[in-house]
């Protein structure tokens, strides 16, 4: 019977909760967050499955422990550190701080090896068990009736070392360390010592004649590291290389170095060398300062080149009587050429950016190819190589791809420019501008942050950013000055000049915004009005009388049409541009939209091929659509929009002529009256048409009024003209214009 009851009472409020789940989902208790129960759900299982994390090990590699192995002989104490541990990833192993590392190998092979400072590091290559075997040797300190030396300990878990000293019975210290076991046999004393790891330990020994110690024969050890620079320039091949020695014992007074056949050594520096002397196969250089653990050498090499193309062994600098010697490799070229160096022996590839820094400093061209060795015993290190030399070309430091100035003209004269330029840098360092009389640089931009010009005898210089800083392309320049003038009185003639720039320009659009109040009329000058320029690469025909014609299309800005382009004008019925109408493209794709600028002019780019209707509306007028087939190649499109309502459309069914990238030439024609035509760009030259100021007047107002350092009357109400020119090479640029008051 109770179960019967608590079934009824389930059903009830399962039904009364669905009666009810609606208004729960919709309003809510107040701090409560309402989910449908199948959101709930997968929340749930989604909780019970969390995402697995991989993890990256913190360190490349641990060693577990350490064993040493020390004898002391005579003035100097050598022994083995074999060390074993755990590779996690590939990187580099801290061995020990402290210097005297001879060798490190693994199963027999040599493991590579980085110095950073003092410190010896391992570099692992793979993951897995480690095994390493390391040899060290040191100089033993001898004091009045005592003898000690400092072994470094490696960074392991434990550490124990097995100490053999000359003489029996010695009084021997650890410190620190603690002496697990002492021995006497044969005239020597063998300790037992567990050590602290990662701490330098310190052997004390007391001896019966110090004088043994001081005459006891010192043999010279040394570790060598070479960077080595080669350089193929026009007519010889070039080494330059610099020799890194690190004494661990003795006190050696000369070092010879084994030179590669061939070439002639043309001179060489360092701040401990005293003198020279070569023998057949190298050089032998004294050494000024015995009793210092580091010298540094520099040595230049040169050998004629057969030929601008060439095939050759390279064979590298090596220094005799080195315990240990490493090196890096690198190629560098002068004018244009192709390397391929390959590997051999023990020389193995690296990345460029990996190479030691004193050697890409060494470097005054791009470095092509870079090599490090670890030299194995009774090897010379040489580089195989193939370099083919191409004829110079010349090429363009820096080139402005697009300058577009904004001018702001004042009834006092006073003008206020703001010249954005478009730029490329391969090597130039600055941009130097030549200001025009009497004009003030404002302020400066590259790359969108703020820079401070210099003012020179030749000029104004803005500095650059060259290749390889950020960004890596094509970036802003920018500049505002000012400039003084006369006021406009009620009819006159004016002339505005722009600055010379040391780049060229590809193309410079210029917008003048003149006080409403004057009428305009260009007189002279470098520039043309920018809406009657002729688009290059097209061919424009007149109609055959009676022909009836669609209306006339202008292409889209200064920038030609690219793969992919359906850019066109808006107009009215009497051919003038509408700016601000929205563009509408709509087709298989997502819908996009564009608004007309201050010409009238819209681009869709990137657009897929298909068919689209392209509708234009605007507050006013009647809505125009036209329909398009696209197949990829530029497609320019004439919309015309009468005045009406909007709720009016006029459907254009004619279609604009496909653009050909392949030919000169654009199918189909345009009328007499149509922009591009000889007679119209007569009639038109001497009458700029008045346009809408577009964004960059209202930036420059804007700034003006409350971020320039300038007190600047700027006129609010206004005309833009707009003009171009293409093609500026180091010289001004110049329009002149009659005025007349209104």
């Amino acid at each position: 019977m109770k179960t019967h009851f608590l079934s009824i009472v389930v059903l009830l409020a399962s039904s009364a909760w669905s009666a009810s789940e609606d208004a729960s989902l919709r309003t809510g208790a107040p701090g409560t967050v309402t989910l449908p129960l199948a959101d709930y759900d997968r929340l749930v299982e989604r909780a019970a499955r969390p995402p697995e994390v991989t993890q990256k090990a913190p360190v490349a590699a641990v060693l577990s422990s350490a064993t040493l192995a020390l004898r002391v002989e005579g003035r100097s104490v050598t022994g083995t550190m074999a060390l074993s541990g755990e590779a996690y990833r590939p990187g580099t192993l801290r061995l020990f701080d402290g210097q005297g590392l001879l060798d490190a190998t693994e199963a027999g092979r040599p493991v590579p090896l980085r110095i950073e400072g003092q410190t010896p590091h391992a570099v692992v290559t793979q993951a897995g068990p480690l095994a390493l075997t390391l040899t060290w040797a040191d100089q033993v300190a001898a004091e009045p009736g005592r003898a000690s030396f400092v072994v470094p300990v490696p960074h392991a878990g434990t550490a124990r070392a097995t100490i053999d000293l000359p003489g029996p019975d010695l009084d021997a210290r650890v410190a620190p360390g603690a002496v697990t076991r002492r021995t006497s046999a044969g005239g020597r004393t063998v300790l037992e010592v567990a050590l602290d790891p990662g701490t330098a330990t310190r052997v004390t020994w007391t001896v019966g004649e110090s004088a043994a110690l001081q005459t006891a024969p010192r043999e010279t050890r040394l570790l060598a590291d070479l960077k080595t620079l080669v350089t193929a320039a026009e007519a010889d091949l070039r080494l330059t290389t610099l020799v890194d020695l690190t004494i661990v014992q003795g006190e050696p007074g000369q070092v010879e170095i084994a030179l590669p056949a061939g070439f002639e050594l043309v001179g060489f520096s360092g701040a401990t060398l005293e003198g020279s002397q070569q023998f057949a196969g190298g050089v032998r250089l004294a050494l000024r300062e015995p009793q210092r653990r580091r010298h540094q050498i520099l040595l230049n090499l040169e050998r004629p080149a057969a030929d601008d193309s060439f095939r050759a062994e390279v064979a590298l600098p090596t220094i005799r009587a080195a315990q240990r010697e490493t090196g890096e490799v690198a190629f560098e070229g002068v004018g244009t050429l192709e390397l391929q160096a390959q590997e051999a022996g023990s020389l193995r590839r690296i990345d460029v950016s990996e190479a030691a820094a004193p050697l890409r400093a060494l470097a005054r061209e791009p470095v092509l190819a870079a090599f490090r060795y670890h030299r194995r015993p009774d090897e010379t290190p040489s580089l195989a190589m193939e370099v083919k030399r191409f004829p110079n070309a010349a090429v363009l430091a820096a080139l402005a791809e697009h300058a577009s100035v904004t001018t702001l003209v004042t009834t006092q004269g006073r003008t206020l420019t703001e010249l954005s330029l478009t730029v490329r840098n391969q090597a130039q360092p600055f941009l130097r501008v030549s200001l025009p009389e009497g004009a003030t640089l404002l302020s400066a931009e590259v790359a969108g942050q703020g820079v401070k010009p210099v003012t020179g005898a030749d000029g104004t210089r803005v500095p650059l950013l060259r290749t390889g800083f950020r960004p890596n392309g094509p970036y802003a320049v920018s500049f505002v000055y000012l400039q003084p003038g006369t006021a406009f009185a009620k009819k006159g003639e004016a002339a505005l000049t722009l600055p010379k720039l040391d780049v060229p320009i590809s193309v410079l659009e210029w917008e003048l915004f003149l006080p409403d109040r004057y009428r305009v009329r260009t007189t002279g000058g470098d520039l043309l009005p920018a809406d009657d320029v002729i688009r290059p690469g097209l061919t424009y025909t007149a109609a055959p009388a009676g022909a009836r014609l669609p209306p006339p299309v202008t292409v889209f800005g200064t920038r030609p049409l690219q793969y992919g382009d359906i850019a066109g004008v808006v107009r009215d019925e009497s051919g003038s541009p509408i700016p601000g109408a929205t563009v509408t493209l709509i087709g298989s794709g997502p819908t996009r939209e564009e608004v007309s600028d201050g010409s009238g002019a819209f681009v869709f780019s990137g657009v897929a091929p298909g068919k689209y209707e392209i509708r234009s509306s605007l507050s006013g007028f009647q809505t125009a659509r036209h329909t398009v087939t696209f197949a990829g190649p530029p497609r320019p499109v004439g919309l015309t929009m009468s005045v009406g309502n909007l709720a009016e459309t006029v459907t254009v069914e004619a279609e604009a002529p496909v653009i050909d990238v392949r030919s000169s030439s654009i199918g189909g024609v345009l009328g007499a009256d149509a922009l591009g035509t000889k007679e119209a760009f007569k009639r038109r030259k001497d009458e700029p048409e008045a346009q809408v100021p577009s964004a960059n007047v209202v930036n420059l107002q804007k700034r003006a009024a409350g971020v320039l350092p300038v007190r600047l009357d700027v006129p609010r109400a206004g005309t833009s003209y707009r003009f171009l020119r293409a093609l500026v090479v180091d010289e001004e640029t110049t329009v002149r214009f009659a005025y007349k008051r209104r």
